[in-house]
């Protein structure tokens, strides 16, 4: 096996290894993590169509993405002034900011697939 994919390999093992790890020790990606399964099974019960699994999926990975880019950025600004800081505030609060936005807009998405079928 070349080293590329071997090298290759490795990293799909780092990044399945980081997600366990959101998954593990952030309690937000566990509740979005428990919400996004109950998003599925609702899909398989009400036998949405394939448009609407990929709309749904899409924001449920883009909600689960930016909660893990949000933890990083909030890991490395502890890593970086441990202190509180305001600016240091500021960066978090944005990086949350664009994690509530996905969340609300998937929201939006899981509304148009589901109220019509439920009303």
């Amino acid at each position: 096996m070349s080293s590329f994919l071997k090298n290759r390999i490795k990293s799909i093992g780092y990044a399945a290894n980081g997600a366990l790890l959101l998954l593990r020790t952030e309690a937000s990606a566990k509740v979005q993590a428990a919400i996004a399964c109950l998003t599925v099974i609702a899909g398989f019960c009400f036998g949405i169509s394939a448009v609407e699994w990929m709309l749904q999926l899409l924001a449920i990975a883009i909600v689960m993405s930016l909660e893990g880019v949000n933890t990083a950025i909030e890991k490395i600004a502890d890593f970086v002034h441990p202190d509180h800081h305001d600016k240091i505030g500021i960066i978090k609060d944005i990086s949350a900011g664009a994690v509530f936005i996905a969340a609300v807009s998937a929201m939006i998405i899981g509304g148009i697939i589901y109220i019509p079928r439920i009303f």
